[in-house]
């Protein structure tokens, strides 16, 4: 009889064992596809955010002149703009607002990842100032160029707008357009950007770090009582919603590019 009672008891307790192992490798995989989405779904951010790394420098707010015709004032218009990033889930771009623009009033550049294509949602302005357009652009670099046209379409006007940075402190925005069948574009205006509350000298960049981006930092934040900067109110946001997260990757990178310069 003990012998049978025995018996059950370790039965029961290999049923017990078993039933715990299936619970914990069925938790453990949920883990590793959890784990695995994540890293899927993070590939693409990082690599729409190194690709418009490189136009960090457009970050900040600008001064520019729109000019319909070359080095001439005939039409000519004052205008401010401010570029900065926007950080929305696993969506990373750069915006770009427009004040007492003429033709601009807000843009997004992103990069598609599978099609390696930088894309441009604009809102421009029409002829009634109260009626904007939206158009999609997609784009290519080409040397310090931006260059963003209109998808072909058979038989239907193009336009084409070209972002060249010249340096750290000027930019110039060429917005061009083509009629249905032509094959040129003319200029419709250029809009040439200086820094705001800077000159033109050039210089390289000696002040603090934005812990996103890496570029300049302008706005202070801060975690834990250390205090960090960011370059601007989208990085500021990015910061804020995951400083961890946001730090371990500035701390990687900052020992990466120690590790490259050994």
């Amino acid at each position: 009889m003990r012998s049978s009672i025995t018996t059950n008891r370790v039965h029961q307790h290999s049923i017990f064992v078993g039933l715990l192992l299936l619970v914990l490798m069925g938790g453990w995989g949920i883990t590793q596809e959890t784990a695995s989405k994540s890293e899927s779904l993070a590939k693409p951010k990082s690599a729409a955010k190194e690709a418009l790394t490189q136009f960090q420098d457009l970050v900040g707010g600008w001064v520019g002149t729109g000019q319909p015709k070359r080095n001439s004032t005939s039409g000519a218009w004052r205008e401010k703009a401010e570029w900065r990033w926007k950080f929305s889930g696993e969506q990373v771009a750069l915006e770009y607002a427009v004040e007492e623009g003429k033709l601009l009033k807000s843009a997004l550049v992103s990069f598609d990842p599978k099609s390696k294509t930088y894309q441009l949602k604009t809102v421009e302005l029409g002829t009634a100032k109260d009626q904007p357009i939206q158009r999609e652009y997609v784009g290519e670099t080409n040397g310090n160029k931006l260059v963003f046209d209109t998808p072909a379409k058979e038989g239907a006007e193009g336009r084409r707008i070209t972002i060249t940075r010249l340096n750290e402190k000027r930019t110039l925005v060429l917005f061009e357009q083509k009629g249905a069948g032509q094959n040129f574009f003319n200029r419709i205006a250029e809009v040439g950007y200086t820094r705001e509350g800077t000159r033109l000298a050039d210089s390289d960049q000696t002040g603090p770090e934005c812990v996103v981006t890496g570029g300049a930092g302008t706005i202070k934040v801060s975690y834990k009582g250390e205090t960090y900067w960011v370059c601007c109110t989208g990085c500021r946001d990015a910061f804020n919603d995951d400083p961890e997260g946001v730090l371990a990757d500035y701390r990687k990178k900052r020992e990466e590019r120690k590790a490259g310069k050994k």
